[in-house]
């Protein structure tokens, strides 16, 4: 592979670009093109200023079109949504206005997306779609599934409330999509998902798409795919490294405390291993962290062997999620749950490197290693780069914003899920007594929705 490190630019993938590596099912079908399109679809699409189609488009098509469960490996930006869109339209049964499609999604930009593409395609066809997600009104909503629908876009809590609620009908539902299945698990969509499978009717195509493939979403394919589903994968990188991906952020020597919260916040992982060349740094950065609202616990050479034990048993059993650490210090931790290792300090040897990475994606288990590089270090971790051949994916700095509707989304999900399990009638009526409070402190002055601000994030951070 090239010596460069990989650059990740705002358009991952030039969608008709050929992958560098495609797997395909050894009962792999032909191609689908362009011209074998109905000619309805070809109108519209030329319309639109496309030709031809995209790789997994082409790959994804004729799978769906025979009906056949598919776990589609394919990076965001790659044409994944007209890979699943082009043939529902064409097996959709237009004079019968009930659900026939769910494509379930983990955000409400992409659910507004998926939506606006299914529109924008399916023009002149009399096919109807809507877009069900969190943070709006319901009776929009309901409007549109009590006066028929064909297929829904939705992300899995609001689609969970209308279950409940009795708005939807997914008796004649054939086809079910998840597009982004890694996302949805990192959000914490897993039990929603899980009980609207239950819902659905037992003979039904799934087809899932996901940028990468850890253990995690092969055993989401196995709940809700036919065990004759196959795997396809189109890959735009260079290489595919057993489920470990390897990112670096620039960074400022005086920025990497704040960095690391940045990290952490954007990510959440479930079990995370920082690693600083210095114990000082492991001290220094366990008050900075403790002090944001994190519970850490750190490993060098300064801690009592008590607390030592103490700290690695509650790492173990996962009651502890973040652990700091030098790498004598984290010599003999044989754990094989970590999701995320942080790389504070570029280490000089660039073998300490691959050990450190090495924590995570144990077991089959997918993990990303995430380095925090300053310009001097810049040089270091290309040297890594060339001496292993790893190939390190710069990263974008995520903004305030960014981070704050990913923390947002993650907190909604999780407070959707818990109100749907708290109490029957009788407590949604005690409940309701706090909407006159509640809609005072949203409407009131920055101290009053502060607050509610607090509460939220008392409660996130207690789970």
């Amino acid at each position: 592979m090239s010596e460069e490190i990989q650059e990740e630019k705002k358009e991952e993938v030039n969608p008709f670009l050929t992958p560098v590596n495609i797997i395909e099912p050894k009962n792999k079908l032909p191609d689908y093109t362009f011209d074998m399109l109905p000619d309805e679809q070809k109108k519209v699409l030329a319309k639109h200023g496309w030709t031809q189609l995209m790789p997994v488009q082409k790959k994804t098509i004729p799978y769906m079109l025979a009906a056949r469960d598919m776990l589609v490996q394919s990076k965001t930006g790659s044409g994944k949504t007209g890979a699943y869109v082009l043939p529902l339209l064409q097996v959709i049964v237009r004079d019968h206005i009930y659900p026939q499609a769910l494509i379930l999604v983990p955000t409400r930009e992409l659910c507004i997306q998926v939506e606006d593409e299914i529109e924008k395609l399916s023009e002149g066809t009399g096919i109807r779609s809507v877009a069900i997600f969190g943070g709006v009104s319901y009776e929009p909503q309901l409007k549109a599934l009590r006066n028929g629908v064909h297929i829904i876009v939705a992300t899995p809590g609001r689609l969970m409330d209308h279950v409940q609620r009795g708005n939807v009908d997914f008796l004649d539902i054939r086809d079910l999509i998840l597009d982004e299945a890694d996302e949805m698990l990192s959000m914490g969509f897993y039990p929603d998902m899980q009980k609207i499978r239950r819902y659905l009717p037992k003979a039904i195509s799934c087809t899932m798409f996901s940028a990468t493939i850890p253990q995690t979403v092969k055993s989401l394919a196995r709940e809700f795919q036919r065990p004759s589903a196959d795997f396809l994968s189109l890959s735009y990188d260079k290489v595919i490294a057993n489920n470990l991906e390897h990112y670096w952020y620039p960074c400022d020597v005086m920025d990497k405390d704040s960095m690391t919260i940045k990290v952490l916040e954007y990510y959440n992982p479930d079990s995370c291993m920082i690693f600083c060349n210095k114990k000082s740094d492991v001290s220094y950065l366990e008050q900075v962290l403790s002090g944001y609202g994190f519970k850490v616990g750190a490993l060098s050479g300064d801690v009592a062997q008590a607390m030592r034990e103490k700290t690695l048993n509650a790492f173990r059993e996962k009651k502890l999620r973040i652990l700091i650490c030098t790498d004598v210090a984290a010599r003999g931790i044989d754990v094989d749950h970590v999701t995320h290792v942080i790389v504070y300090d570029h280490p000089a040897d660039h073998e300490v490197y691959v050990h450190r990475s090495g924590r995570t994606a144990r077991a089959g288990r997918s993990g990303l290693c995430i380095s925090l590089i300053t310009p001097v270090e810049e040089i270091e971790i290309r040297q890594t780069a060339a001496d292993f051949g790893i190939n390190f994916i710069k990263k974008e700095i995520p903004s305030n914003e960014d981070i704050a509707r990913r923390v947002s989304d993650r907190a909604r999900t999780s407070l959707e899920q818990e109100r749907r399990h708290f109490g029957g009638q009788k407590a949604t009526e005690r409940i309701s007594r706090m909407l006159p409070l509640v809609k005072d402190l949203a409407n009131g002055p920055v101290e009053d929705q502060m607050l509610l601000a607090y509460l939220v994030d008392r409660y996130i951070w207690k789970n």
